[in-house]
């Protein structure tokens, strides 16, 4: 994975300048990606070469030009959303997962959770599809309008296929606990989603490669 990471930001060009080595830059995300924080990260690597804490966000965020999905027919897809705090409000991430390929199709942060934000992140899920699939969702009223508006299937699901998008969401809000189930002091709405972005990128190579 982590030779993989550095011919991918090598090919894509991530990063314009190279002073630091792209392998210790791979590590760096890897090691934040699994769950320690930007500092914690920067003590583990400092003994291969010195870097700060803030160089690893940089980085790590700059892995949201990783995200690419490829049009193609899917058969099923699961659809759900969840708040998390942002300084003194609620903020909604919202994620389509395909249950087949477990590949995350797209990710979107919003202020509000109503029906015009399901229709828009819906027109996102089905910009990587071929077909109309099957979306399975949850019982949420947000969903019932937007899905009739662009004609699709759905299906009401807790658990069953649904546990693909449930399971992602859990690495999610363990990986939130490192800021205190919310996300860092001074945090943009334009930040959280570089940084969601990212995730979901860095997110999406693991599991190819699985």
């Amino acid at each position: 994975m982590g030779k993989h990471l550095v011919e991918l930001l090598n090919e894509k060009r991530i990063f314009r300048w190279n002073r630091k080595n792209l392998l210790t830059k791979s590590l760096a995300i890897l090691i934040y990606q699994a769950g320690l924080s930007y500092r914690k990260t920067r003590r583990v690597l400092n003994l291969m070469e010195e870097f700060s804490h803030e160089s690893v966000r940089k980085w790590y965020t700059r892995c949201k030009s990783l995200f690419d999905v490829r049009k193609r027919w899917r058969r099923a897809i699961a659809v759900d959303e969840t708040k998390v705090k942002l300084e003194n409000k609620q903020i909604y991430i919202w994620n389509a997962i395909d249950v087949d390929s477990r590949v995350i199709l797209a990710v979107h942060v919003s202020e509000t959770r109503t029906t015009l934000d399901a229709i828009y992140f819906l027109k996102r899920v089905l910009e990587c599809c071929e077909n109309k699939p099957l979306i399975l969702v949850d019982r949420g009223p947000w969903y019932r309008f937007a899905l009739k508006r662009l004609g699709l299937e759905c299906k009401h699901q807790r658990f069953g296929e649904r546990n693909a998008i449930e399971q992602w969401y859990g690495l999610l809000k363990s990986k939130l606990k490192s800021f205190w189930k919310r996300f860092p002091y001074h945090s943009s709405l334009q930040s959280v989603k570089s940084w969601i972005v990212a995730w979901c990128a860095i997110y999406n190579l693991e599991v190819r490669n699985c």
